[in-house]
């Protein structure tokens, strides 16, 4: 049995607890659960949430546990009180893993515990977490980030991504696929998977921009004209491109590079894949193409990127 031990304070938010459903529906693919939570807090008795709801608690005692999970809330506002460092320092010592969703991470970082260590949170905090914590290394970019024992993860949702990746470092693949399945998620998001999304970016309104889009992105390794966009849009090519226009702001084509960029981008960083094939699996013509899209999109070449997220090592290691 993997315990869990959620850590409580005034102002936690309540979609920190979405990361505990990911744990919970493991729970359900296994004769015995392999999971169990326990919820603690400064002084224990009901803790009111950043919604105001009250979650019921029992008082700050240092056990062993698999994972101490802390949730985010105003943290980055307000800091952590001296009773909720000495709890998080001592309970990482008999803890196997600490994991932080969101600004969480100040909590950790308060304690000493990102000192040395990559992590990651909310691209709106990431700063300003570097900026106060110099000796800890903030990757802004990140959905989640593992550094041996430690896991962080970006704004609130990731925490639901990082669940995910922690179920699958303890019960393999195909679970945390079926958990996922079960929670009706499109899929499990990578560490390495930047928090910033060009379909949320573009943002189209009507269904039919939306389907040609999601086309799109499933067949980035083909080549993608705007006459089969139309089709899987069910308009006529001239309607297609008025209202791809209308309702994103750019053209198909430049949007279509940047779905490409964005998918590239991500093997590059998480796989080994030579240069050339990645420029083949995201329908770039050749390394040359894809280095120009790199380098309007990023101001640097599909190398360069490689190497940084070498340099923070992989985002999902055990």
């Amino acid at each position: 049995m993997r315990r869990i031990t959620f850590t409580v304070y005034p102002g936690t938010s309540v979609i920190a607890l979405a990361a505990l459903t990911v744990f919970e529906t493991a729970n359900m693919f296994s004769d015995e659960a392999p999971y169990e939570f326990r919820f603690v807090s400064e002084a224990g008795g009901a803790v009111r949430t950043s919604l105001g709801m009250q979650l019921q608690t029992e008082r700050f005692r240092v056990e062993p546990g698999d994972i101490l999970l802390i949730g985010g809330g105003t943290t980055s506002r307000k800091p952590p009180s001296p009773a909720l460092l000495d709890f998080v320092q001592a309970a990482a010592k008999t803890h196997r893993r600490v994991a932080a969703i969101c600004t969480g991470a100040f909590v950790l970082a308060e304690a000493g515990l990102l000192d040395g260590r990559r992590a990651t949170t909310h691209w709106m905090h990431a700063r300003e977490l570097q900026k106060r914590f110099p000796n800890a290394k903030i990757d802004e970019d990140r959905i989640f980030m593992n550094d041996g024992p430690l896991w962080t993860s970006a704004g609130m949702s990731a925490g639901i991504d990082l669940a995910l990746a922690l179920v699958e470092d303890d019960l393999g693949a195909e679970i945390a696929k079926s958990v996922a399945r079960k929670l009706v998620l499109y899929h499990r998001r990578g560490g390495g998977q930047s928090q910033f999304s060009t379909l949320l970016e573009l943002s189209p309104k009507s269904d039919r921009i939306q389907t040609a889009l999601a086309y799109a992105r499933e067949h980035l390794h083909a080549p993608l004209s705007v006459p089969q966009l139309a089709e899987a849009a069910h308009l006529s090519p001239r309607q297609f491109s008025r209202a791809f226009r209308a309702e994103t702001g750019q053209s198909p084509a430049k949007a279509i590079e940047k779905l490409r960029v964005e998918a590239a981008r991500a093997l590059m960083e998480q796989s080994r894949h030579p240069i050339d094939v990645v420029a083949q699996q995201t329908g770039f013509s050749d390394r040359d193409q894809m280095r120009r899209a790199f380098l309007r999109a990023f101001g640097q070449p599909p190398q360069t990127l490689r190497r940084n997220a070498r340099a923070f090592g992989p985002p999902s290691a055990g």
